[in-house]
């Protein structure tokens, strides 16, 4: 496959982070950007280092459209889970593919021969 997979990531903390750095070490990934809400996540910093676009404004990746082959969500948060939702629908993108939390927590797992725990239970978006 000459294409890359372009990725946008949702939640730069405890799950984000490990999946960001493996991601980057992909060479068929090309990682469109990052969002959180703090600056200083670990995932933040890490993609500042390595040029990887950051955003406060999970909507700021979500605005890029069928730019985005998946986007990752893993901040726990049900409310950005429907919004992005809702937003793929009302613009009728039917490209991009949501790939929620537990889907990340699996493949993390089976690369790490170990299921990997999850740092999330019921969130809000603030």
């Amino acid at each position: 496959m000459d294409k890359k997979i372009n990725i946008g990531i949702i939640g730069a903390g405890q799950t984000g982070t490990p999946m960001l750095k493996k991601l980057a070490e992909s060479d068929f990934v090309n990682l469109i950007g990052i969002a959180d809400l703090d600056n200083n996540a670990p995932g933040m910093v890490y993609a500042r280092e390595k040029g990887i676009r950051t955003t406060n404004d999970f909507m700021d990746l979500a605005n890029l459209g069928t730019n985005i082959d998946i986007i990752i969500e893993l901040t726990g948060v049900k409310d950005v889970k429907k919004q992005l939702r809702e937003y793929y629908q009302q613009t009728e993108n039917q490209h991009t593919v949501i790939m929620q939390e537990l889907v990340a927590i699996l493949l993390m797992s089976l690369a790490q021969g170990e299921l990997v725990k999850s740092f999330h239970g019921d969130q809000s978006y603030q």
